[in-house]
């Protein structure tokens, strides 16, 4: 009798080769199946449609799950990355902020000095020969005196009473003069009375200082009130020291015997201003110039 060992390595070699020759078989059956599937698809492509339309069904039900998994993964990986990057990203667009908020504010800058050079040219060829152009070098700002200063003075030409002005209007007249500075005295002092007329008309007024920066318009003929808001008023040229038609305030209320005005001119908005000779009236200038005529005896007896 054989060793059982024997035995046992004898069976267990049946057993092996019954599962390669099935293994043999099913590939063979497999390929069978591969090759016949083939000649069918070839000879009869629309046949195997439901086939293949299955196996897509099944396929694509089986992929939205990664596709998903990948979608929601690059959505969560650029929300990570964009709120890494809206650091850096906003701190650029602020410095980019910042540069045109400057160029702006150069910008801005070189339009006011244009339009300061523009009045000083204007200042220069006004239709008077001004006596001298200064910078207003300062003015009060407080209690209801308002005094301007100038680097002007005697030795310049300056006298006492000269109207000063700006390209935009009437600033106020010479108060006090030294050898080399002026004070000025402003439209808006307590103390400053000008007279005036509204442009489109004669209606005349008195321009009275409030020493707070605005002028009180009071009306010459009291009675019903013609003003209106927004009339321009301008210089008048009575009483002299102002010539005529130069623009002093513009009409902001009424009141009932006028108004209240602000400057056209006003001080604090005003560098350069221009000091110009007394005005005459021409009637006074007649009178002055016609020489007196002797008075004869006869006409001296009574």
């Amino acid at each position: 009798m054989a060793p059982p060992s024997s035995r046992r390595s004898s069976g267990f070699s049946k057993k092996a080769q019954y599962s390669v020759f099935t293994g043999y078989l099913l590939a063979g059956l497999g390929a069978l199946l591969g090759l016949g599937l083939l000649a069918l698809s070839l000879w009869q492509p629309a046949a195997l449609g439901p086939l293949r339309g299955g196996t897509q069904d099944v396929v694509t039900t089986i992929g939205e799950g990664p596709a998903a998994v990948r979608s929601t993964g690059g959505t969560v990986w650029d929300t990570i990355s964009a709120y890494f990057q809206a650091g850096s990203q906003n701190a650029a667009l602020r410095e980019e902020v910042e540069l045109a908020r400057i160029r702006l504010a150069e910008a801005a800058a070189v339009a006011q000095e244009n339009e300061r050079l523009k009045s000083l040219v204007a200042l220069a060829e006004s239709e008077i020969e001004p006596i001298a152009v200064a910078r207003l070098v300062g003015s009060t700002s407080t209690s209801s005196r308002r005094f301007a200063y100038i680097a002007k003075g005697r030795r310049d030409g300056i006298e006492v009473g000269m109207p000063v002005r700006s390209a935009r209007g009437v600033v106020g007249r010479v108060l006090e003069v030294a050898r080399g500075s002026s004070r000025i005295l402003l439209l808006t002092d307590s103390e400053s009375v000008l007279p005036v007329r509204r442009s489109t008309d004669e209606t005349v007024a008195f321009a009275e200082g409030r020493g707070d920066g605005l002028v009180r318009i009071r009306l010459i003929n009291l009675g019903l009130n013609p003003l209106e808001i927004g009339d321009v008023f301008v210089t008048s040229g009575a009483g002299g020291y102002y010539r005529p038609g130069v623009a002093v305030a513009i009409l902001t209320e009424k009141t009932p015997d006028g108004g209240m005005a602000r400057l056209v001119a006003a001080p604090s908005a005003t560098d350069f201003v221009s000091i110009e000779p007394i005005y005459v009236p021409a009637a006074v200038n007649a009178s002055d110039a016609r020489p007196e005529e002797p008075i004869s005896e006869a006409e001296g007896v009574d």
